[in-house]
């Protein structure tokens, strides 16, 4: 069993804090949820939005915590208390310390970004496997250390500190030297990574996402931007510090962190002037082809996904692995190859149907454009499917399906139904993790959006409350050689609902549909309270 003095936790901190003489007591874990809390535990009690932690510190004592870290001044606990300024920021480096600094043992490679992310860090991790590097991963979806793979949660961005810290401990216990590490902009603003001694940055893009938490999108970037300004920061490894940002020269945010880098970097895009770029792009029946072209190579890349996304993400991945660590460009091609594709990530629901069923995780505006553009291109790309009797069949169609998510950034419901009026066909307006707001006000800011960019309801767009229904109603409106799209939830496990997380997949719910629309034995459409409320006319196309 892991232990630790509380003395040592905080000997090396950078921070100042109330008690300047500890007491040597043994920690043995750390916990941020008093009902989590074990005997040996240290419990920092922090505030949230609408929580405060420190209303739990006697459950968490009662629990078997022998240690408490705060911010309020409390004087009377029976066991040490430690007042800080920030216990959410000071966590990271609490969980650091107590597994022994495993960042300063890796080669850590951040990834950042509104969409891309967990698709550049499987690439990447990809490339590392097939190089022959001892690597793991931390995603949204899971993380990899060696053959285990753990679950990171139902609805999480980045893990909290304490499990970041945990998960790289693990790593270097296995006799790995190397991670890839998926970092968000809530996981910046709220310190989960500070400790996690980065080598090397890659950001896919940064637009219009999360401003509902961080205010303006200059505050968004700058909360992203926390990632190469930390490359500064880390400590001198044995295995060298490669310091090095991967920017997109393509994107928005290029200039603002093109000037605010001080480390070496490399600009990667489709476009002229970046300094590692895609060229002769082709789509294939089974992804795509193109050459990446640098001042110093040019490789041939196979990839098993689709849309012009991805090839920047490609070129991300190949920055952050073949310019500063030496992996073989070709090396890198095989890595790139691998990969099958990512969960819930235009992933292809086929059970023998006459049209493309997908399930993606598209949930910002710039997100279900790239998707609608790709799908776009993949119906131009493909031959049109033959009719009966002479001529073809009419031409095929974009069909999507979405919601916006309660309680985040209001303005992206307009303007994801903005971006589907004018690149879909058809379009099905649903849930999306509501939370506690009302369901039918976030569908009514969805059909404004909608028939501002002249979507007609009942002709082009419908509003179908229930998940489940709404994918059912659009395969029902499924023509052969359409493409018909669920967005917005990709590999997520559950869906919110006021305060209770319903377990949730959309590919299940596309397969139920999938089967029940076709006549076939069929798993069962998960369920949502929306079922409670079904009426007729959602159901009729």
């Amino acid at each position: 069993m892991r232990a630790k003095k509380l003395s040592t936790l905080l000997f090396d901190f950078p921070f100042e804090s109330s008690t300047k003489i500890l007491p040597d007591t043994t920690v043995t874990g750390i916990a941020i949820n008093s009902r989590l809390v074990k005997s040996g535990d240290l419990f920092v009690a922090m505030q949230g939005g609408s929580v405060d932690g420190h209303s739990y510190i006697p459950n968490a004592i009662e629990n078997g915590a022998v240690a408490v870290v705060g911010q309020k001044d409390i004087q009377t606990l029976t066991v040490p208390y430690v007042r800080v300024e920030n216990p959410r920021q000071i966590l990271t480096y609490l969980a650091a310390a107590f597994y022994d600094w495993p960042g300063r043992k890796l080669t850590v490679i951040g990834v950042t970004g509104t969409d891309g992310k967990t698709t550049t860090c499987n690439l990447i991790y990809q490339i590392l496997v097939a190089a022959g590097i001892k690597a793991g991963m931390i995603s949204t979806v899971n993380a990899v250390i060696g053959d285990e793979v753990l679950d990171t949660g139902f609805h999480v961005t980045t893990p909290d500190a304490h499990d970041v810290q945990r998960y790289l401990a693990k790593m270097v216990e296995a006799g790995l030297t190397h991670v890839v590490l998926e970092t968000t902009s809530h996981g910046w603003s709220q310190h989960r990574v500070d400790a996690c001694e980065f080598d090397i940055g890659v950001v896919t893009n940064i637009t219009h996402e999360h401003l509902d938490e961080h205010g303006s999108y200059e505050n968004y970037r700058a909360a992203k931007a926390r990632l190469f300004t930390s490359l500064e920061r880390t400590s001198i490894k044995p295995e060298g510090n490669p310091r090095l940002a991967v920017l997109n020269h393509d994107d928005q945010s290029f200039d603002f962190l093109n000037e605010l880098v001080n480390v070496n970097k490399i600009a990667y895009g489709l476009g002229d002037g970046a300094d590692l770029q895609a060229i002769d792009l082709t789509y294939s029946p089974d992804g795509m082809r193109f050459i990446a072209k640098h001042s110093k190579f040019r490789v041939g890349i196979k990839v098993n996904l689709v849309g012009r996304y991805n090839v920047s993400n490609c070129l991300a991945a190949l920055g952050a692995t073949v310019i500063e660590m030496g992996i073989e460009p070709e090396t890198a091609a095989q890595g790139i190859a691998a990969l099958p594709g990512i969960p819930g990530r235009m992933e292809v629901i086929d059970m023998g149907q006459d049209f493309t069923a997908m399930v993606d995780f598209a949930h910002t505006p710039n997100a279900l454009k790239a998707t609608l553009e790709t799908a776009r291109e993949m119906l131009a790309s493909s031959p049109l499917p033959p009719g009966e009797g002479l001529g073809v069949r009419e031409n095929p169609r974009i069909i999507v399906v979405f919601g916006s998510a309660g309680l985040r950034d209001k303005e992206k419901r307009r303007m994801m139904a903005e971006t589907s009026a004018g690149l879909a066909d058809l379009t099905v307006l649903t849930a999306e993790d509501p939370r506690t707001e009302s369901l039918d006000g976030i569908l009514d800011e969805m059909a404004a959006g909608e028939t501002s960019r002249g979507g007609r309801e009942g002709e082009t767009f419908w509003r179908v409350p229930d998940r489940g229904e709404a994918i059912k109603f659009a395969l029902r409106l499924a023509r052969p050689g359409d493409v018909v799209l669920s967005c917005g939830k990709g590999h997520e496990q559950s869906m919110c609902f006021g305060k209770i997380e319903y377990p949730w997949d959309d590919r299940t719910a596309m397969r139920a549909a999938l089967a029940e629309y076709l006549g076939m034995d069929r798993p069962q459409m998960p369920y949502l309270p929306t079922q409670d409320k079904l009426e007729e006319e959602w159901l009729k196309p």
